[in-house]
């Protein structure tokens, strides 16, 4: 799969910090073989060292990203989350222990030939998409998320060296030139494929569950979190200029769209967790 070696230079999915109760939540991303790394972004868990006083919501922002994530407690429970346009909160309950694994942008179809738009902006059953990995996640993972790395990264390389490279090279032209510009380029003007704006929508739809303007949204403000922008630049509000906005009002809506917050808040939670 040769076509995915490009993606991790170009683009990389950003989460915001998670806080929650003198830091009894905690959330890591733990790297996948290095065989895999051009396919998988990470692995990662989500979980409290003791019962909170009050439910978690946590919140996702939009990344561009398909994760499969399941319920380390109960491994029967697995789901995947497809391509969402903006933020997601999930409420979680007062104690928890959740694994997941976030495919690069494109990744899952490649890897199990499903189109990205079946399951875009919204979570469904694993058992109802991939019923062979929501198995491989009941039968063999474990609490020990180290441990279920391990036996992932098995799973995964044995899949994967198996498939032979079949990516339409009109879209990842397309999907490259969309992080290289780091989602600031006008799509119908800019991108040259060679191709009509239906069929590179179909394609888009298939490989990353949503159009190609969408996308290139994500991917805009997935750069202001990677960048980590500083509190003054959040707090003048001057950062807009930096990814292609030229009206202040519309930038704040489309941020608290992506991330679930106003640049403001955003700052103010920066500060909180003391983040510079």
């Amino acid at each position: 799969m040769e076509e995915s070696e490009s993606i991790g230079k170009y683009f990389t999915p950003i989460q915001p910090s998670v806080s929650g109760e003198d830091g009894n939540v905690v959330y890591k991303e733990l790297k996948p073989d290095i065989q895999l790394q051009n396919h998988i972004h990470c692995y990662w868990q989500l979980s409290t060292k003791r019962p909170l006083s009050s439910p978690f919501n946590y919140r996702v922002v939009s990344d561009g990203c398909i994760d499969v994530f399941f319920n380390l407690k109960n491994t029967t429970e697995s789901s995947v989350m497809g391509f969402c346009n903006k933020y997601t909160e999930f409420p979680i309950g007062k104690e928890f222990n959740f694994g997941g694994i976030r495919f690069y942008p494109s990744m899952f179809p490649q890897i199990f030939g499903i189109s990205a738009k079946t399951f875009s902006e919204k979570a469904q059953s694993l058992e109802s998409i991939l019923p062979d990995l929501a198995e491989f996640i009941s039968t063999n993972i474990v609490e020990d998320f180290p441990l279920s790395i391990i036996k992932f990264d098995k799973f995964f390389d044995s899949l994967i060296q198996h498939k032979v490279p079949n990516v339409d090279e009109r879209f990842h032209l397309a999907f490259l030139e969309i992080l290289k510009e780091k989602g600031n380029l006008e799509i119908e003007h800019q991108l040259n494929t060679g191709i009509s704006p239906r069929q590179l929508r179909r394609l888009f739809n298939f490989y990353i569950g949503t159009s190609p303007k969408s996308f290139s949204q994500v991917v805009r403000f997935q750069y202001i979190l990677g960048s980590k922008p500083s509190i003054q630049s959040l707090k003048e509000n001057k950062i807009f200029y930096d990814v292609g906005f030229f009206d202040q009002a519309h930038f704040i809506k489309e941020f608290k769209k992506q991330i679930g917050q106003s640049p403001k808040q955003y700052r103010l939670e920066r500060q909180r967790n003391h983040l510079t």
